[in-house]
């Protein structure tokens, strides 16, 4: 009978990719790698629209915070304010209710351009298809 390192069945007991920074973690989070396709999106978008949009702060949260009195039985994807004076508009997406209706990564690439091109037209006043053409509506 031999032995093994597994022996009571807890899996393995270090990491599965030893860092090549010590401290930092060699294999990014889903947090990191959902930030990253934002800003992806949100940097081709704002570059094509910068002069009509002017100032825009984009912010990626975890969640909404939904008030006690909330009827509608959906949860919100995205928050849109607009700003006024010095404030900037401020264009939040919501990472974990996006996640939650994605399974594979082309579903969450395809939900992120749907929610934020959505939101850039509805603050220019034109069709989502003019903002992006790779905008499909589902």
């Amino acid at each position: 009978m031999s032995r093994t390192r597994d022996r009571r069945g807890r899996g393995m007991r270090g990491p599965g990719v030893m860092p090549r920074v010590p401290g930092r973690p060699e294999l990014r989070t889903r947090r990191e790698r959902f930030d990253d396709l934002v800003l992806s999106i949100v940097t081709e978008i704002d570059e094509r629209w910068q002069e009509r949009l002017g100032l825009v702060e984009y912010a990626v949260e975890d969640t909404p915070q939904i008030p006690d009195d909330w009827t509608s039985e959906t949860v919100p994807l995205s928050s849109l304010i607009r700003g006024s004076g010095t404030t900037p508009t401020r264009l939040v997406v919501f990472r974990r209710p996006i996640e939650h209706r994605c399974e594979v990564r082309s579903d969450l690439e395809a939900m992120l351009l749907t929610v934020i091109v959505e939101q850039v037209a509805e603050l220019l006043g034109i069709t989502p298809e003019m903002v992006d053409p790779r905008y499909e509506e589902d």
